[in-house]
């Protein structure tokens, strides 16, 4: 199934990038946040593609009505979709923009895809079958991450749109030394981490399920052995997280 996925993936990545050159014409939701063309491009090509796919499993997009919780908590199995994660840099033409689809059951990840249409970078992941990165399609490579060792400085991963003031200090008060920290976007950042381009991924503001479960499914299965721990949690109430660190093997809430 992943293969098929992985291909929905690249499918909307190449709608979003048809509207990348042109002049983008920005909508703000009830929220406030951006909407644009691009989003709602792959966003049908995505659950098109998830009712051939999988058509007994119901899907959660950013850009669709989430249904009441009365109906949800009965699900064990369901789709959750962003098909355009980091609109603000897509907006900036930064390149840091991405397709998030991931399978969570039984309340976590159990397949992540993620993909960077500008940079054409896959990255996927699935219980019991580790995590992997494909640069302009070639072969696919294993890649691994350790837990953060916290007892010398650490390189940390921020957000490029969503970045603290005082990540440093509020690191320092967790018992946490900062060596340097690198920017991204999107669920880019839980990626450099399943890597080991970064130690740790804190965040301090609230994110949706949809921003963080490809991503985190990336993350939780580049372990050597296993799966890596990860705080997050699926089909919550509201689907709101609060503040988050990825690369620890034990929960720091901010």
């Amino acid at each position: 199934m992943i293969e098929k996925i992985i291909k929905t993936a690249r499918q909307a990545g190449e709608a979003i990038l048809e509207f990348y050159s042109e002049d983008i014409e920005v909508y703000d939701k009830e929220d406030d946040s951006p909407l644009t063309k691009a989003d709602l491009a792959a966003h049908h090509i995505i659950l098109d593609a998830l009712a051939e796919i999988d058509p007994d499993t119901p899907v959660i997009s950013e850009e669709s009505g989430v249904p009441e919780y009365d109906e949800r908590k009965h699900w064990k199995k369901f789709w959750i979709v962003d098909p355009l994660d980091g609109t603000k840099e897509f907006i900036k033409k930064n390149g840091e923009f991405t397709v998030n689809i991931a399978l969570i059951e039984d309340g976590k990840p159990v397949l992540g895809v993620v993909y960077l249409p500008a940079k054409d970078v896959m990255y996927f992941g699935e219980k019991n079958l580790g995590s992997y990165k494909s640069e302009q399609q070639k072969e696919a490579v294993r890649i691994y991450s350790k837990a953060a060792d916290i007892s010398k400085p650490v390189t940390v991963i921020q957000s490029r749109s969503h970045g603290s003031d005082t990540l440093k200090d509020d690191l320092a008060e967790k018992g946490i030394k900062m060596k340097d920290s690198v920017k991204a976007g999107s669920s880019l950042k839980f990626c450099l981490v399943a890597e080991g381009k970064a130690d740790i991924y804190p965040r301090m503001g609230p994110t949706m399920e949809w921003d963080v479960a490809a991503g985190d499914c990336v993350y939780r299965n580049s372990a050597q052995n296993g799966e890596h721990y990860s705080p997050l949690t699926y089909n919550k109430p509201d689907l709101k997280n609060s503040g988050f660190l990825i690369g620890l093997n034990e929960n720091v809430e901010f």
